[in-house]
């Protein structure tokens, strides 16, 4: 069973619900943000949109409520847990993952398909894909700017914990044109562009999809 987190804000959680029940056909369900028992979940997805107290900073405040003592709970089991977007952004102020999320170069909300590189395939998510493949997603986000000091940046490469770089353009000013990054262990990840957008044939394009099909293929493989 994986669950799709809801804050109040949440807007991607049916799109990542639709697409883990009909496209990859496994067990799926909504868990609301005030939910104290996530025994069942054998995975998590934090879904995009917004949350609870993102005009302070997105994610901020919704890393601080009670559940998030679940999700790090699951992460320490071994558990794969995947943010996207505002989950991203979730996963970095609860520490889950390292450096953060600033505001876009230009200030603006960017709204593309963009071109991504995978760096790395050697984690829980990543697996249906090889090194170097360059890949399709869409991103929606107005504080997907990548960022983190030196020292955190030179160990992420050195632990290979860095997931997705854009290719080319680098449409928010990401460090390092970092769109993705895991924990040392794999079985955390964080992006910013949308997997569960690019799922299935009729939105534009299936890259995502794998995303989910290598997150549920090692999850039955436990």
């Amino acid at each position: 069973m994986i669950g799709v987190l809801q804050f109040p804000g949440t807007n991607c959680d049916m799109d990542v619900i639709r697409v883990l029940r009909e496209a990859i056909k496994t067990e799926t369900r909504p868990v609301f943000f005030k939910d104290s028992n996530l025994e069942d979940l054998d995975g998590l997805v934090i879904p995009g949109g917004f949350s609870y107290g993102d005009h302070l900073r997105a994610g901020a405040i919704a890393a601080k409520m009670p559940i998030m003592s679940q999700v790090k709970k699951m992460a320490r089991e071994g558990k794969p847990i995947l943010g996207i977007c505002n989950g991203f952004q979730i996963l970095c102020d609860a520490g889950l993952l390292p450096g953060a999320l600033a505001k876009n170069i230009g200030l603006k909300f960017v709204c593309k398909w963009v071109d991504l590189r995978v760096e790395n395939n050697d984690n829980v998510f990543m697996r249906f894909y090889k090194r170097g493949e360059v890949i399709r997603m869409p991103i929606a986000h107005g504080e997907g700017r990548y960022v983190c000091d030196e020292k955190t940046l030179r160990e992420m490469e050195r632990r290979d914990m860095i997931t997705l770089r854009y290719a080319g353009e680098n449409p928010n000013g990401s460090m390092e044109n970092i769109a993705g990054v895991a924990n040392e262990e794999g079985n955390v990840m964080g992006l910013m562009p949308h997997p569960e957008r690019a799922s299935e044939g009729i939105l534009g394009g299936e890259d995502g999809k794998r995303i989910f099909e290598s997150m549920v293929r090692c999850i039955s493989l436990k």
